[in-house]
């Protein structure tokens, strides 16, 4: 206690007492956590305590536009959109009607499936390519906002229902204030309730050069029914999502930098062939020798086969050009950066397999299937697929298309492909096989509808049995050596 504590205490015992706990507590604190304390090592680390969205409201525009700078001139970045785009979505993500119902559901299915066809209001892809392109600039953009647009029954639509994309771009961040009488977070209006209630979205895109009108830079507020806001929330409260390459934009940018300076120093290198150096001759030079050509010139290039003469004390260097000891480390360890950062393998970023194992590959591939169901089942499928499904069903019910009621859904996600086939396909039977899994999970896993599978087997079963054909492949008949199967007691076959 200093002297200023012992006069508190001496005054007023309480408040002495107090501040004495109080210095107590920040020197356990400071004993406690390093990184809390100050001094040398933490000289320079500044840091905030600001909410989520005021950390992304002034940043989101510059990190979206060098993101997007980023993907398009760092083959790198563009192979990690293309391998998220790739494992989240795969060929598409597709759901099965589960009312009980076999024939509604077989019903529901092949409207859904002719309804894909046509769902894109731009009319160019299908739903899986909707998916595709709505993780693509989530990865790249932060987010996205694809939006329902109804149809008018004589659009020629199986469903009258359709969906545009829409960039994030679109909404309009001017509006972030409470001036309206609601609470207004960079273009989200909210309620009273903290529930979304609109979004404030421009005509066109503000990048677009035919935007620049008074129309084009307005927004307006479309209702929350009719918006999709798909990005990955980080922090409780988040309202806008954040580019994955927000963490290593400057690590790109500085391995770009590094390229870029060590092919120009390798250039210059193999430009200079040789320096000539001289000394005063005083005048003295022979007639017939010397660096100039024919024509009086001095030699100042080099060609294949050529032989300078010079002059009397002048000689010749050659330049023998180095590579720089540092550039394989620094490229390396900053691609390793990058891969982390943006959540995906150093293999798949960059293919290097050189010093890859099975076992290397296969730890890699679980961690990174982690977060591609993470993606799926928490981003996606519950922000954008389950929305659509369910505006699929109501608008089918109100055009006649399909009968009134509930339409549980189940959706399947495309399969991971093995790093060993054989190896984990053995594992999958044995994991059915001890009961850790049913078949229907198996058969999920792999990307297809169980119920489906089922059907499909036994109508080839059947055939195969009407024409008499056993083939190498059928369990029912034949052993896993290739031996025909023998009958178990009981068999109806046996009477």
């Amino acid at each position: 206690m200093n002297i200023l504590d012992k006069a508190i205490g001496w005054i007023a015992p309480e408040s002495g007492a107090k501040r004495a706990r109080a210095r107590v507590a920040m020197e356990m604190m400071r004993r406690s956590y390093d990184g809390a304390t100050t001094g040398r090592r933490t000289d320079g680390w500044n840091t905030s305590g600001t909410s989520a969205n005021a950390e992304i409201g002034p940043a989101l525009a510059r990190l979206r536009a060098r993101s997007r700078d980023l993907v398009r001139n760092n083959p790198y970045a563009a192979r990690v959109v293309d391998i998220w785009a790739a494992n989240v979505v795969g060929t598409g993500i597709m759901p099965q009607s589960r009312t009980g119902n076999e024939e509604l559901d077989k019903r529901t299915n092949a409207l859904f499936r002719r309804w894909c066809e046509q769902c894109d209001a731009e009319g160019q892809l299908d739903f899986a390519g909707l998916q595709t392109l709505i993780m693509r600039t989530v990865v790249e953009g932060g987010e996205v906002l694809p939006r329902h647009r109804n149809r008018r029954p004589g659009d020629g639509l199986p469903v009258p229902y359709q969906v545009q994309v829409l960039e994030g771009d679109f909404l309009d961040s001017s509006r972030d204030s409470t001036l309206t009488g609601r609470r207004t977070i960079q273009g989200v209006e909210f309620d009273a309730l903290d529930r979304r209630i609109g979004y404030w979205l421009f005509r066109t895109h503000p990048g677009d050069p035919y935007s620049v009108t008074a129309e084009g830079l307005t927004s307006a507020l479309v209702p929350a029914s009719e918006v999709m806001h798909v990005y990955r929330k980080l922090r409780s409260g988040q309202v806008r999502g954040v580019p994955w390459f927000a963490p290593v934009l400057l690590k790109a940018r500085d391995l770009d930098d590094f390229h870029e300076a060590a092919i120009v120093r390798a250039r210059m290198e193999a430009c200079i062939g040789m320096v000539v150096t001289s000394t005063d001759d005083g005048g003295q030079n022979p007639i017939g020798i010397g660096s100039e050509t024919e024509n009086g010139r001095r030699v100042e290039g080099m060609e294949p086969g050529m032989v300078p003469y010079l002059k009397p004390g002048e000689t010749v260097q050659f330049l023998n050009p180095t590579a720089s000891p540092s550039f394989d480390p620094f490229t390396l360890h900053t691609l390793m950066a990058m891969a982390v950062g943006t959540g995906v393998t150093y293999d798949q970023m960059t293919g290097d397999l050189r010093q890859a194992n099975y076992s290397s590959l296969r730890a890699g591939k679980v961690e990174f299937r982690r977060l591609v169901e993470q993606a799926q089942w928490q981003m996606l499928i519950p922000m954008f697929c389950a929305p659509v499904w369910r505006r699929f069903i109501e608008t089918a019910v109100l055009s006649g298309a399909l009968p009134a009621g509930d339409y549980p859904v189940e959706w399947a996600t495309p399969a991971h492909e093995p790093i060993d086939p054989l190896k984990d396909m053995q594992a999958d039977i044995l994991a059915v096989r001890t009961g850790r899994m049913t078949w229907d999970h198996f058969v999920g896993l792999w990307g297809f509808d169980p119920k489906q599978q089922l059907a499909d087997i036994a109508r080839i079963n059947a055939a195969m049995d009407d024409v008499g054909v056993t083939l190498d492949t059928d369990p029912r008949k034949v052993t896993k050596a290739g031996g025909a199967q023998q009958a178990q007691q009981g068999d109806p076959q046996d009477a």
